[in-house]
């Protein structure tokens, strides 16, 4: 993952309206979202942010860690919010998005043995395990 430098800390980041008001939309969602339907969630709710700042500001608050991201099955960055504060993975539904967050310290020894073993330092790493939830395999029942 490559982290784009602003020159800017956490403590110098700008708390704007948009900033709070991107911040708290994704506090109220509980499962990852794309920047587009989060600008589209805005707009419903009658805020008027930009996509470009919303892109922007999702793009900053992931470079601070204070959101998830992960890949959809098309390549888009979706973003989430998360209870953790440290390294963690997710399981997620392919169908409703819906996402479970893991703990794997197996994966995590692993990670470093192998990065270890071929030279690597200052090594991170995203693990993704994705299936169809509970809810949604039911709904296949039905």
């Amino acid at each position: 993952m490559s982290v784009r430098t602003t020159g800017r800390g956490p403590s110098e980041v700008r708390n704007t309206r948009q900033r709070r008001v991107i911040a708290e939309a994704l506090t109220s969602l509980e499962d990852f979202i794309s920047t587009q339907d989060l600008h589209a969630l805005l707009r419903e709710r009658g805020e008027s942010v930009s996509l470009a700042t919303t892109y922007r500001i999702l793009q900053s608050m992931s470079e601070l860690g204070e959101l998830d991201v992960l890949r959809s099955d098309d390549g888009e960055a979706i973003y989430r919010r998360c209870s953790a504060e440290h390294h963690h993975h997710h399981l997620v539904c392919r169908r409703c998005g819906a996402a479970v967050e893991l703990e794997a310290p197996a994966v995590e020894e692993w990670a470093g043995r192998t990065a270890a073993a071929h030279g690597f330092t200052e090594v991170d790493h995203t693990v993704e395990i994705t299936g169809v939830c509970a809810a949604c395999s039911a709904q296949d029942r039905e």
